[in-house]
């Protein structure tokens, strides 16, 4: 980008009336207007003597002493907690945490504990006061496959176990049932008693997560005015990092977020850096035409930043309309797809058709210090210089590349050139920490992010603060759910009516419903229905506490059948011989290809079928 373009960008953000949208979003106006809701993320780092105000009667309301409300609750529970003040149900200590949310209840706070698992100060109060050579774990629980569920709890014990629910409406099916998985396991341990001991929850709905058991003191709460992708700085994000890493931490993480919202607030606009982050990515995609891009952060702490990010910004900006409802042109924000991993590995991923296939502009982010620097004896470089060698080097490949002429001067053979030519013209930007990773930088670079996805929103004219592209998949989900618990309760291995959707769902539910109903008989404990998750607890083994979940769905004489690979008396674990067009398979696995072969043979089509 030459100055001239830097000079013309600036002016189409005033054209755009960039800086008045800023402010508008800081004066708590609403900025999501198909919501009719405020974006003061924010808010949520604000020192207490900031004031940002939500329009409200005459004056409006400060919600800056709620938000330190919040937070001074979550500084005293989890102190309570990490001091062993706070207990479990049996008396126990609490040293892992399971925080079960998804989508922004989870990318964000994930990213940043990820971030700062191994920085020293963290590393450090993560172990503190815990003794014995243990330390305090942190997990995350978002996918509902109970693959996932399995994963999370594994090698912990039930009675040292804290779980953080995060849900904005505490409505989220995927969160409710992987909350409701998780309270089994507890309750299977120790009794329903121990709910309110071990379960707390972050919502804006307090009387849906009381109901559910959280105990009253144990809700922390959130508003309508904070976006679930934005509420990292919230008690969704700050909650979790407070039990894991002390409050400390927690606030250095604020503190570096804050110092990037100031900035944002009151530098000019050539010189504000997510201004210009913001406006770059528009040049690169509405003027040059760039459909995707690329984040690649060269260090491994920041592993979980490019899954954030990619929320961010494509459910933020991935709209057809701008905000007035009008379609979108289609190199506008629709077009954009994020991506990312961490350097170097992602030069051994995709960095080849970066250099010789399709142009992508990518983010280069480094750090000037290692959270764990090593220097063997001998070797040239230490490690983290050999990766910011790396970190210099492709930008500079991307831009440079290099020509016929240069490799026939390296004495590349002719036939080689072709293959090994690099056009280079491929744009980057760099963005250098003058430190290694740790809290403050870390808030720095979610603001970062959070306020150029907001600045090219603002500049296409679309709404980036609402995500209505998401709801149509859940209530197609609710819809077949509904369709599976009605094939399941009918039995004869779920032959009953499947209808009400597009021929090719038809078909591929009936084949689902079939073919998990034979598995589920023989594949033995954790494979079907009544299968609980597991303690590896040597109490619990020793005393067979937490086996009711299979004793309801049989007891100990099925769970002996299912182990020797004895089918289940259960009605739908029956199988059909054959089933609306889907060939005969006999109960043994067979190969994939065989069964598509085969199947495409047999399956006549129907009209409308693609």
């Amino acid at each position: 980008m030459t100055l001239e373009t830097k000079r013309m960008l600036i002016g189409l953000a005033r054209a755009s009336g960039l800086e008045e949208r800023i402010q508008a979003m800081a004066r708590g106006e609403a900025v999501n207007p198909t919501e009719g809701r405020a974006a003061l993320h924010m808010a949520l780092r604000a020192d207490p003597t900031d004031s940002f105000l939500l329009p409200s009667g005459a004056d409006g309301v400060d919600v800056v002493p709620l938000v330190h409300e919040v937070l001074s609750h979550v500084e005293d529970f989890s102190e309570r907690v990490r001091s062993g003040a706070f207990r479990g149900h049996t008396g126990r200590r609490l040293l892992n945490v399971l925080v079960v949310g998804i989508g922004g209840s989870y990318l964000g706070a994930d990213f940043v504990a990820t971030a700062l698992a191994h920085d020293p100060e963290a590393e450090a109060a993560a172990a503190e006061g815990v003794g014995d050579g243990r330390r305090r774990e942190l997990r995350f629980l978002a996918n509902v496959d109970p693959v996932d569920a399995h994963a999370c709890v594994r090698g912990w014990d039930p009675e040292e176990t804290l779980v953080v629910v995060i849900s904005k409406t505490f409505t989220t099916a995927e969160t409710l049932l992987n909350a409701r998985t998780v309270r089994s396991w507890l309750v299977g341990r120790m009794g329903e008693g121990a709910v309110r001991d071990h379960m707390v929850a972050v919502s804006a709905d307090a009387e849906r997560a009381e109901s559910f058991g959280v105990a009253p003191g144990n809700v922390f709460g959130f508003w309508d005015w904070v976006g679930g992708r934005y509420s990292v700085s919230s008690a969704a994000g700050v909650l979790p990092l407070a039990l894991q890493f002390g409050m400390p931490v927690a606030r250095a993480f604020l503190a570096g977020a804050r110092d990037v919202d100031r900035h944002f607030l009151t530098t000019p606009l050539d010189a504000n850096l997510p201004v210009l982050l913001g406006l770059l990515a528009v040049w690169q995609s509405s003027f040059q035409g760039y459909g995707t891009r690329a984040l690649v952060a060269y260090s491994r702490a920041l592993a979980k930043l490019a899954p954030h990010v990619q929320q961010l910004a494509m459910e933020s900006n991935g709209k057809r309309v701008a905000a007035d409802g009008t379609p979108l042109p289609r190199a506008e924000a629709s077009e954009v797809v994020e991506f990312g991993e961490p350097g170097t590995n992602a030069q051994h991923s995709f960095f080849q058709l970066l250099h010789q296939g399709r142009a992508v502009p990518v983010d280069f982010v480094g750090f000037a210090r290692s959270q764990a620097p090593v220097r063997l004896p001998g070797e040239a470089v230490a490690n983290h210089d050999e990766l910011m060698a790396n970190f210099f080097a492709q930008p500079d490949a991307l831009a440079v590349g290099i020509t016929a002429a240069q490799l026939r001067a390296q004495g590349v053979p002719e036939a080689l050139v072709p293959h090994r030519l690099m056009p280079g013209d491929r744009p980057s930007t760099v963005l250098l920490f003058d430190r290694a990773v740790d809290a403050f930088a870390t808030g720095q670079l979610l603001a970062l992010y959070e306020h150029r996805v907001a600045v090219q929103g603002f500049i296409w004219g679309v709404n980036s603060f609402d995500q209505f592209g998401v709801e149509l998949g859940k209530q197609l989900a609710r819809r077949v759910r509904e369709q599976l618990a009605a094939s399941r309760a009918a039995g004869r291995g779920g032959e009953g009516a499947v209808e009400g959707f597009n021929p090719s769902t038809e078909r591929l539910l009936k084949r689902y419903l079939r073919a998990s109903s034979q598995k589920a008989s023989a594949a033995g404990p954790g494979s079907g229905s009544g299968s609980s998750l597991p303690s590896d607890s040597p109490s619990l083994k020793e005393s067979g506490a937490g086996r009711s979940a299979h004793e309801e769905h049989g007891g100990p004489a099925l769970e002996e059948k299912r182990r020797a690979g004895e089918p289940s008396p259960h009605p739908h674990h029956h199988r059909a011989d054959h089933h609306e067009g889907f060939p005969a398979t006999p109960e043994r696995d067979i190969p994939i290809r065989t069964f598509l072969e085969s199947t495409a043979a047999r399956v006549d089509p129907r009209p409308g079928d693609q």
